[in-house]
């Protein structure tokens, strides 16, 4: 409780992953040898999106902690769409429901606690300097 009580009152600036894909055989061990870390940057979306649907974040402010505060926080001239700045860009349909198939992941992990799970909200393009790098519609053919 006392997280979402801090993502509410600002306490909590930043949604971020770790997104650390390790191979199968990394984690095919003991507990204790296995390494740190599960799929996060295709589940951020639709797993953060259930703060807005649950009515903790709005769909603002949950955009700002996962783009533009960290950027203000790190430094760095990134995560906004003011005039001259870096044409990166994910565009999402916030409303759009499917079902995680740890096989039809693209990172090289399949590690996840969501296989199976029914999502709602899905990136549909990301665009990185003006350039579109991934297309749900060409993924899906």
């Amino acid at each position: 409780m006392a997280v979402i009580e801090g993502l509410r009152d600002g306490t909590i600036e930043v949604i971020a992953t770790d997104h650390a894909p390790h191979h199968e055989d990394d984690k095919r061990c003991g507990l204790s040898c296995a390494a740190f870390g599960i799929v996060g940057l295709e589940t951020l979306l639709p797993v953060s999106l259930e703060l807005v649907q649950n009515n903790i974040l709005s769909l603002p402010d949950l955009i700002a902690k996962v783009t533009s505060n960290p950027a203000r926080l790190l430094g760095l001239d990134a995560g906004t769409l003011g005039t001259g700045a870096t044409a990166d860009v994910c565009i999402f349909d916030p409303k759009a429901e499917w079902i995680l198939d740890r096989a039809r992941l693209r990172s090289k992990s399949r590690n996840t606690p969501w296989h199976g799970c029914k999502m709602t909200g899905r990136v549909t393009h990301t665009i990185r300097e003006g350039r579109i790098v991934f297309s749900q519609e060409q993924s899906d053919a």
